[in-house]
């Protein structure tokens, strides 16, 4: 509340014409945090805060732009080198050596989309949606999030417009080697759900496995997977506005509340970190600043043309799980059971 008073004068309590007290920081700050929560209407917040509609929605737009401007740098950052090898060193101990996470999308419901937007915000739900693409961990951490794309996209056509491999196309992506078999790979990967294409950053489940080592490498990648599901349920759990249809007109607005609900959501990890983490060194604190990207020298067309083809090379997403599956079923074959 301090910071967001500091921030932005909005928040700072003013006398008007006649002398009178208008409404605190406090009160703009729980009504705001109700809204979020609990996702109730902005007109059931008189009674109890003394606020009225138009002034909590007020509040709430303005209260998800300080959270982003304040703490969207550190708590929305790209991992650095210590947090990739982190990463590394989590997903290696689980079976995967290279795993950086699961990546998956979450539509929102969006209750009152204009009605000329309707045909383009309306999928597979049947009704206006905006999507979310997360990259999460084990800890529930959100490492990337790409808001804003209709709900008539599916998760390739997210993909094909999120700025996640884009940087690694461009090499500002961190350095990630490792060693599966015996063969050396220098490029991190994501598990995924079926629908993703067969890229090497991707490493999928197989939909009918025949045999012990197959049918053991999809429990296992199928039980890593669920990290990012589990990290859209608690998020939802936690901020009921995300959970139910969103009530806003504009999607600027709906934006800035996703990013704020995200930001809130990494704060809370961080604060219970000790909970559930102590088989891992998970020191936020001294964690680096948000990754930059720096345009002051631009790659050769050759070699983004060749990251990009990299990224996108089937034969090695298809060496890659063949690795991963002898590598599970040889060394950790203690780790998920086939009963």
């Amino acid at each position: 509340m301090n910071a967001v008073e500091e921030h932005d004068e909005y928040f700072v309590q003013k006398r008007n014409a006649a002398g009178t007290l208008g409404l605190s920081c406090l009160q703009k700050v729980v009504a705001a945090f109700r809204l979020l929560a609990y996702g109730v209407a902005a007109d059931a917040l008189d009674e109890y805060i003394c606020i009225g509609e138009s002034t909590a929605l007020e509040a709430l737009r303005k209260f998800a732009v300080a959270v982003v401007e304040i703490f969207g740098q550190e708590y929305m950052r790209l991992p650095n080198e210590e947090d990739t090898a982190r990463l590394l060193e989590i997903g290696a101990s689980r079976g995967f050596p290279g795993m950086l996470g699961s990546i998956d999308c979450m539509h929102w419901s969006w209750k009152n989309c204009p009605t000329t937007w309707h045909g383009m915000y309306r999928g597979h739900k049947k009704e206006p949606t905006i999507i979310l693409e997360a990259v999460a961990s084990k800890d529930l951490w959100i490492w990337h999030s790409f808001f804003g794309m209709p709900g008539s996209h599916n998760d390739i056509n997210v993909l094909q417009r999120s700025p996640i491999f884009a940087r690694l196309a461009e090499g500002e992506g961190p350095q990630v080697n490792f060693n599966i078999n015996g063969k050396d790979y220098s490029m991190g990967y994501y598990l995924a759900d079926g629908i993703y294409p067969s890229w090497a950053t991707f490493v999928k489940t197989i939909p009918e496995p025949q045999g012990n080592k197959k049918k053991y490498f999809a429990k296992a990648q199928e039980a890593c997977r669920k990290n990012v599901e589990r990290a859209f349920g608690v998020l939802q759990s936690r901020f009921a506005i995300v959970r139910g249809p969103a009530r806003l007109w504009d999607e600027e607005s709906l934006g800035n509340i996703m990013r704020a609900c995200i930001i809130m959501h990494n704060m809370i990890v961080e604060d219970e970190r000790d909970e559930y983490t102590d088989e891992y060194d998970c020191d936020y604190d001294d964690m680096g600043a948000k990754v930059t990207v720096s345009h002051n020298e631009a790659p050769e067309l050759e070699a983004f043309i060749q990251n990009y083809k990299n990224i996108k090379n089937k034969e090695t997403h298809t060496r890659l799980q063949a690795d991963l599956i002898e590598h599970l079923w040889n060394y950790h074959p203690d780790l998920y059971s086939l009963d």
